[in-house]
């Protein structure tokens, strides 16, 4: 199985630090982001992982070199000077990863998940893992139902299900993307070469005909997304 980590982002919340390093880059505890993912994505038996690049990219492989020190592959998807967004970057990689269902990481998020929960072949498209919502987030993004389908927050009877945060793992298979230009339509960024748009419109819709699944994690979850953030999770990590 194949994984894809999103580390494409400018992470502007988190400026001055990602003016010189991309924050999937930047160290929380014993190891940088990211390598909290490369490191479990290893032991779970992954050998080939994507990594998607645009800010600052040249300084991926220069400091995780070509995986070989966390016993993986590592493979770079490079998108130029403008990330993708979600959508964009997952299809734009989608010739690195292949025909099979793959793992998806957001390079910027911590999680004490264990990896191996996940399913090697979702039910529908996709498979993802929600967590409470953040206080920063409190309305959450999609609802898990009873039967582990994940439905939009506000599509009716889905009100009576908890709303959740996406937590930025899961596990997709490639043809979630088929025929994302007529879901997508005429947003900014589509007509692009490579295109641009995001990924959860996709998922949306996948989940109005019941083909996107869930699980809650109880567990830590972190959105390292300002300085603040990144400086509590690394007292946390620091103090184990």
């Amino acid at each position: 199985m194949k994984a894809l980590v999103f580390a494409a982002g400018r992470g502007e919340r988190m400026r001055p630090l990602t003016d010189t390093l991309p924050k999937p880059l930047l160290k929380v505890g014993a190891h940088r982001l990211i390598e909290w993912h490369l490191h479990k994505l290893a032991a779970l038996g992954v050998t080939d992982v994507v990594v998607n690049l645009a800010w600052l990219a040249d300084r991926f492989p220069e400091l995780l070199g070509d995986g070989s020190r966390y016993g993986l592959h590592l493979h770079y998807s490079r998108e130029g000077d403008v990330a993708l967004e979600t959508g964009g970057g997952m299809l734009h990689a989608l010739p690195l990863l292949g025909d099979a269902p793959f793992i998806v990481v957001n390079g910027d998020v911590w999680t004490d998940y264990d990896l191996a929960r996940l399913p090697s072949e979702p039910r529908g498209l996709a498979h993802l893992v929600m967590v409470d919502p953040a206080a920063h987030v409190p309305a959450g993004d999609f609802r898990l139902a009873d039967d582990g389908r994940l439905h939009e927050r506000d599509a009716p009877p889905a009100q009576s299900w908890p709303a959740l945060t996406y937590s930025g793992i899961g596990v997709y298979r490639p043809a979630l993307l088929d025929g994302w230009r007529g879901v997508i339509g005429h947003a900014p960024g589509a007509r692009d070469e490579p295109p641009r748009f995001p990924l959860a419109p996709l998922l949306r819709a996948a989940m109005r005909d019941g083909r996107v699944t869930g699980e809650h994690h109880h567990g830590a979850w972190t959105d390292v997304g300002t300085p603040g953030r990144l400086a509590a999770l690394d007292r946390q990590l620091r103090d184990r």
